[in-house]
């Protein structure tokens, strides 16, 4: 059987793009004359062929339509709602497929379609009568799920130790106490992504210290999952990267089956696991897995559902970003992402579903804004609206729970479908052992690359992006992202590449990045992409305007080159060509105030220097941090100056 391929059907540039107009637009591919739909509401896009399922008439506006939503077809008057892609006359018979829709660095976008689009049904298998016990889920922690299915025992995800995302996130949930032995025990492990709250480094070293040669399978992303392991640090054998839609068979009983996600095919992908006929589905954080082509009526259907991933908005400052817009707009995309989620389980109505891969906590104490602003949904409140209007049963589990399957098919109030864990089990973390973690990030600081300036130039060089009119203020601050005065502050213009002292005076886009120190400069030394400072909330951000510079952020946080930066060669460089290391720090002109951490310095210079404070507000905070009071000066940079 050949592997599941992407097709692309149109190809949509920059302008074509911004050219699509809120609800439904009717598109023709001028090459061979195919038509498509496209539906645009806010920031959701959606794409599908512009043919009818009945007998392949085409589609026109529904003049009946009042929310520009519906398209009536041509042939026998069947109509589709774009908006859910689903036919509402007659009502309830089919949904129509849906195209992947793929941006480019450019701006652009292409519409593609996977071929088979539903893989799993080749070489179908009948279920089979199962004993209980049989099939066993356990919850440990997170995403990570351990399946026992027959003999064979297989895990996902596994992040059991450490943070994730630099030390941005830290785990909810206590672990079982016995989860290393758990895990080396497994007969297979799956990882579906190279994000570490799913690729542990941390938790890998751990398993490989003990069992090596555990075979890991991944999917055949263009952006390989293992990419950093070379650095890492962690001796792992036995990968296994698999093409998508092809069934992998494990033992006559038991297979499964990778398939990509349709919004990132570059680097999400979910999984179906069959054992004896049986399917569970695990969509893991997949935006639009598989294309939204998902098999209908599995045993057991797992999901994200928390939100919260993302450092937007709470990261952000200037404008519209008060605190009243971030806590209204948290709270309405909480509740799109929640009705979402809901109803994709009531349209696969799977026999069981459980939320899960959403139980991380910003624990460390320098982000407790983060904590107390970037609320999540709560996974109680998500199966109450699957089980109000449907039948499926549900499941919230806790650290080390065990769901039997047959049990719970059988007799959902069975007193055995589900064993938690002894009453007395400690079920949420307490202790993240946070200095072990931090000290190592931040041994990064006095790495001797940084002894000199033009490190800038090279690490920029190497990262590969220009020709694109953006200009960045990249500014190394301490935990509170207070600027540090021996730290560097620099511009970086990239439609040139250039490292100018002052933002040019052509027309331009701005972005100003404060990034903690030591996450900033272990980024810059592996070569690592973005996500750490972003998704784990190390940075804070200010653009103007205030759009997404979507192929800036696109390059960072999955381009960057697989071959990190040849430090080595800078350094000897360096050496042969006499450069002098200098402590200083490169500063904008006229952009930059230096700041003290002690009050009583910063008020002798303030008493000293006439400072000029036009397009700058100064605060002066307390906090209270591992039990020692401290003062502090921060500098906002709202600047006002239009170039």
């Amino acid at each position: 059987m050949a592997s599941q391929q992407s097709q692309t059907l149109l190809t949509l540039n920059s302008n074509a793009v911004s050219d699509l107009k809120e609800g439904i637009n009717f598109l023709r591919n001028k090459e061979d004359g195919k038509n498509y739909i496209i539906y645009k509401s806010m920031d959701v896009i959606r794409a599908c062929k512009n043919q009818c399922k009945h007998q392949g008439g085409l589609f026109v506006k529904d003049i009946e339509d009042l929310d520009e939503s519906t398209v009536r077809c041509t042939k026998h008057n069947w109509k589709l709602n774009v908006s859910t892609m689903k036919y509402v006359n007659p009502p309830d018979c089919f949904q129509q497929d849906e195209l992947v829709l793929e941006p480019d660095e450019n701006g652009g976008l292409q519409l593609l379609e996977l071929n088979p689009p539903d893989p799993w049904q080749a070489d179908p298998r009948t279920p089979e009568d199962l004993e209980p016990g049989e099939v066993l889920i356990t919850y440990m922690t997170h995403a990570c799920m351990k399946l026992d299915l027959g003999s064979k025992t297989m895990v996902f995800d596994p992040w059991l130790t450490g943070p994730a995302f630099a030390r941005g996130w830290w785990l909810l949930h206590e672990p079982p106490s016995d989860w290393l032995e758990t895990i080396c025990s497994a007969d297979l492990i799956y990882i579906s992504h190279m994000h570490s709250d799913h690729l542990s480094y941390p938790t890998l070293k751990k398993i490989a210290e003990k069992q090596p040669n555990i075979p890991r399978y991944v999917g055949d992303t263009s952006r390989p999952v293992f990419w950093y392991l070379d650095r890492s640090g962690v001796k792992l054998t036995n990968i296994n990267v698999v093409p998508f839609g092809i069934w992998q068979e494990v033992d006559a009983n038991l297979r499964f089956m990778i398939l990509m996600d349709g919004i990132h095919p570059e680097m999400d992908t979910c999984i179906i696991v069959e054992y004896k006929g049986h399917k569970i589905l695990n969509t893991v954080d997949c935006t639009r897995p598989n294309g939204g082509v998902l098999p209908k009526n599995v045993d057991v259907m797992m999901s994200d559902f928390a939100g919260g991933a993302s450092g937007f908005p709470m990261t952000f400052s200037g404008g519209k970003y008060t605190e009243k817009w971030k806590a209204d707009f948290i709270q309405t995309e909480r509740k799109k992402l929640l009705n979402y989620k809901s109803q994709l389980v009531k349209d696969l109505q799977p026999k069981v579903y459980c939320p899960f891969a959403g139980y991380f906590v910003e624990a460390h104490p320098s982000d407790s804004y983060i904590k107390e602003t970037n609320l999540k949904n709560n996974p109680e409140e998500l199966n109450k609206l699957i089980t109000k209007t449907s039948f499926v049963n549900t499941w919230t589990p806790k650290s080390g729970a065990v769901l039997d399957l047959v049990r719970i098919l059988k007799d959902p109030l069975d007193s055995e479908a589900v064993i938690d864990p002894p009453a007395g089990t400690k079920l949420y973390k307490d202790n993240w052992e946070f200095d072990v973690y931090v000290n190592e990030i931040n041994t990064a600081i006095s790495n001797e690359i940084f002894r000199h300036k033009d490190w800038i130039n090279f690490y920029y060089n190497w990262a590969g992006f220009r020709d694109y009119n953006l200009v960045i203020r990249m500014i190394e601050t301490n935990d509170d992202f207070s600027p540090l005065h021996s730290g560097f502050d620099y511009l970086v213009d990239f439609l040139d590449l250039s490292f100018p002292n002052e933002r040019p005076a052509r027309d331009h886009s701005y972005l100003e990045i404060k990034n903690r120190v030591g996450v900033m400069r272990q980024t810059v030394i592996n070569g690592l992409l973005w996500d750490d400072l972003y998704i784990g909330f190390q940075n804070r951000l200010f653009r103007d305007p205030d759009i997404y510079y979507h192929q800036f952020w696109n390059h960072f946080q999955i381009k960057l080159p697989l071959t990190p930066p040849d430090w080595d060669s800078y350094l000897q460089s360096r050496v042969r060509q006499g450069y002098t290391p200098q402590t200083c720090k490169t500063q904008p002109k006229n952009r930059a105030l230096s700041i003290s951490k002690d009050l009583a310095a910063v008020n002798k210079r303030l008493e000293r220097q006439a400072w000029d404070l036009k397009g700058y507000t100064v605060q002066y905070s307390s906090q209270t941090f591992n039990g020692h009071f401290s003062y502090f000066a921060s500098i906002c940079f709202y600047l006002k100056i239009r170039m």
